[in-house]
């Protein structure tokens, strides 16, 4: 079920989404709200799960980290006697313990998985994926594709406001 936001909710959303680290009386002021509901709102939004954390963004450049690939992979759902068989989800929640590994998604079409990489270099991908990838019981074939450069990437979601009334939610600056 949807939880409930309202115009100041996702306004609060989008200022801490863009920069966690304004204090609540900077939000409470350029959404001309009082600092106690702002507090209430984050508060509530964080026990349903509207807001799951908060964390710094890295510059994965300055971190020798600055190789990205994305791998599709192919899940054998069982051996070749079917003494044993192999969940998609448990797959991926195996990939997903890796610390090189970012994200990890189920998907339809050809290949099972999509998995975000961020590596040191194009070898240590290539050491990731027939050290570790490959030999992840259940794995049966993997496509790598490397990231030459990035446009974009980011963790914000679009916040739309609702218009309920003429009167708009203004945002000082």
């Amino acid at each position: 079920m949807e939880p409930k936001l309202d115009e100041k909710d996702l306004a609060i959303l989008s200022l801490i989404q863009s920069n966690c680290r304004l204090t609540a009386r900077e939000v409470a002021r350029k959404i001309d709200s009082p600092i106690t509901t702002v507090f209430a709102k984050i508060k509530r939004m964080e026990e349903i799960g509207v807001i799951k954390e908060y964390k710094a963004i890295l510059d994965s450049q300055k971190l020798n980290k600055g190789t990205t690939a994305f791998i599709l992979a192919s899940v054998s759902y069982g051996t070749k006697n079917n003494a044993t068989l192999f969940s998609q989800r448990d797959i991926a929640k195996e990939i997903a313990k890796f610390p090189e590994v970012q994200e990890v998604h189920i998907v339809t079409g050809d290949w099972d998985l999509l998995i975000k990489l961020k590596a040191e270099s194009v070898d240590a991908v290539g050491k990731f994926v027939i050290d570790k990838l490959r030999i992840v019981k259940g794995i049966e074939k993997t496509l790598t594709c490397m990231v030459f450069e990035t446009c974009k990437e980011t963790t914000e979601i679009p916040i739309e406001t609702r218009q309920k009334s003429s009167k708009s939610l203004v945002m000082r600056k």
